[in-house]
């Protein structure tokens, strides 16, 4: 029996030092592909990014952001161009965890507490 507490016990300290790769400076540059759902149906965005601009293209228009970086893995996206009052809050991106691949990352309006996340990918 003290046996089986001991593993369990090692089992937790082992699983509890865990840290998700996050090698955020990867992926301040590059082209991206961001999946999401849009009327029932899944859609692609893509994006180019380089240290302070992102281009992102989404259904034959293009639409560029400022990049202000706070940290290695946290930036601060602003439309240059807004159409619309929604469009002209900044939106605060949270890289949570990275792979050779991609991404996944937080993000929301900066100032508000609503949260989603998603899945980015390194485009080839």
């Amino acid at each position: 029996m003290q046996k089986i507490f001991l593993i369990l016990g090692f089992s937790f300290i082992i699983t509890g030092c865990f840290q998700p790769e996050r090698n955020c400076e990867d992926f301040r540059t590059g082209t991206f592909e961001f999946e999401s759902y849009l009327n029932g149906e899944i859609v692609t965005s893509r994006f180019i990014r380089n240290d302070s601009i992102e281009i992102d293209q989404f259904q034959g228009k293009a639409d560029t952001s400022s990049v202000r970086w706070l940290n290695d893995c946290e930036f601060i996206l602003k439309n240059l161009n807004p159409e619309n009052m929604a469009e002209r809050k900044p939106i605060h991106m949270k890289i949570l965890t990275t792979n050779k691949n991609g991404y996944t990352f937080e993000y929301g309006v900066v100032g508000e507490t609503r949260r989603e996340r998603g899945s980015v990918r390194r485009a080839e």
